[in-house]
């Protein structure tokens, strides 16, 4: 038979926690996925209610109206337990305050996110000659909930609030395979067609009107370091796409390096240097060999 007791204690042995005297974190009030998921839907609802509720005024209000309490006590609760997580020794007033603060810079941001996801739609549906109608992409596109929940989350991570903003990335990237780091700046008119395994960078800086394609990396080539060998934190490692951008397929663009205004990167191109403007970047063909199959 297993000495339980014994492997428990030297399980527990394992846990830093349990050799705390005076900063004892308590996992009880660590901010919850299933809250952070919670939080997701209910932004979709509070920026698309039309999904949801009909055409009759007075139904969207009472919809809005409780999507928006349940958003903002939603985001209360989890980012005051992210602070007090990330700082057992500070007050409860404090944190209250703090999170009292990125909530109502949230609520007064909610028009703006709107009319930049309503631009983000719309670019999908102009881009898309697959797409039926702007409901359709509202609805079905995995870019457009991407979207909305990575415009809050970057809101958040500007005020260095601690744990929800990747917490919120990660969540959806777990459902449309687009994974878009809180603290990469994205312009009007973005849009991402079809979405699987995108990635963008946290340093990463798009402009307006650029489209993406599937399997787009967005990537840092190398992490800057200080000079005593040190990681530089916050140092710019990732591109900067200017306007009016399209990048197919598979393409990887990697680094500190601008992407000029108006270029068009061609599928699988693998880019670490600067891209003038007004360019079109293609891989060389690959050389095809054909002949016939052995017959057995």
């Amino acid at each position: 038979m297993f000495d339980s007791e014994s492997i428990l204690n030297s399980y527990l042995d394992s846990f830093s926690r349990m050799h705390r005297t005076s900063t004892l974190r308590d996992s009880s009030s660590l901010p919850k996925m299933k809250d952070i998921e919670r939080l997701e839907r209910t932004l979709l609802s509070l920026f698309f209610p039309g999904e949801y509720v009909s055409e009759d005024p007075e139904s969207l209000r009472i919809a809005v109206k409780e999507n928006l309490e349940t958003a903002l006590m939603l985001l209360n609760d989890t980012i005051a337990k992210a602070i007090k997580y990330e700082n057992p020794e500070r007050s409860i007033e404090d944190i209250k305050e703090e999170s009292q603060e990125a909530v109502h810079e949230i609520a007064r941001s909610l028009p703006e996110i709107r009319r930049l996801l309503k631009l983000d739609a719309e670019a999908g549906f102009d881009g898309d000659p697959a797409a039926r109608g702007l409901h359709e992409v509202i609805i079905c596109y995995p870019a457009i909930r991407t979207l909305a929940v990575h415009r809050v989350a970057h809101i958040l991570y500007k005020k260095d609030i601690p744990l929800i903003p990747r917490m919120m990335n990660e969540a959806i990237h777990s459902r449309t395979g687009i994974d878009i780091h809180p603290g990469a700046e994205i312009g009007e008119s973005f849009f991402i067609d079809h979405g699987t395994g995108v990635v963008i960078g946290e340093t990463t800086i798009i402009g307006n009107n650029v489209k993406l394609y599937q399997g787009v990396t967005l990537g840092a080539l190398s992490i800057p370091k200080k000079g005593c060998g040190a990681i530089l934190e916050g140092a710019k490692r990732h591109p900067t796409i200017e306007d009016n951008v399209t990048i197919y397929a598979n393409a990887t663009i990697l680094g500190d390096i601008t992407i000029g205004h108006d270029t068009i990167i061609a599928s699988n191109a693998w880019i670490k240097d600067n891209i003038p403007a007004d360019s079109v970047v293609i891989t060389a063909l690959p050389e095809i060999k054909v002949r016939p199959r052995r017959k057995k």
